[in-house]
């Protein structure tokens, strides 16, 4: 999931996707982009096969939306890792040796 938000442009989708109430024509995800409808395809695909969104077509065109449970899921990976930062963190490895030196 995250090699996929790894891309400006993916990230950038997802936020926009995750601001919408209703799953969003990939019509209309065109417009706030200087890219190709292609291209903003590849990165819904890219998305899609991360998990992170999900398209439902409807005759010509595909609505996309956020998977609720992927986000979560994103979410508990940076807290975790907040918490091993900020030394309250459980793992296999003491939380002082992953902390970056000051």
């Amino acid at each position: 999931m995250f090699k996929a938000l790894g891309d400006p442009v993916r990230l950038r989708l997802l936020s926009l996707l995750a601001s919408q109430p209703e799953p969003v024509c990939v019509c209309d995800l065109t417009a706030p982009f200087e890219l190709s409808g292609p291209t903003i395809s590849h990165h819904l695909r890219v998305l899609r096969e991360a998990g992170l969104i999900d398209g439902e077509r409807r005759g010509s065109w595909i609505f996309y939306r956020v998977l609720p449970a992927a986000l979560d899921q994103l979410a508990a990976v940076l807290a975790t890792g907040a918490a091993v930062e900020a030394g309250t963190g459980s793992g296999p490895w003491p939380a002082a040796s992953l902390r970056r030196p000051r």
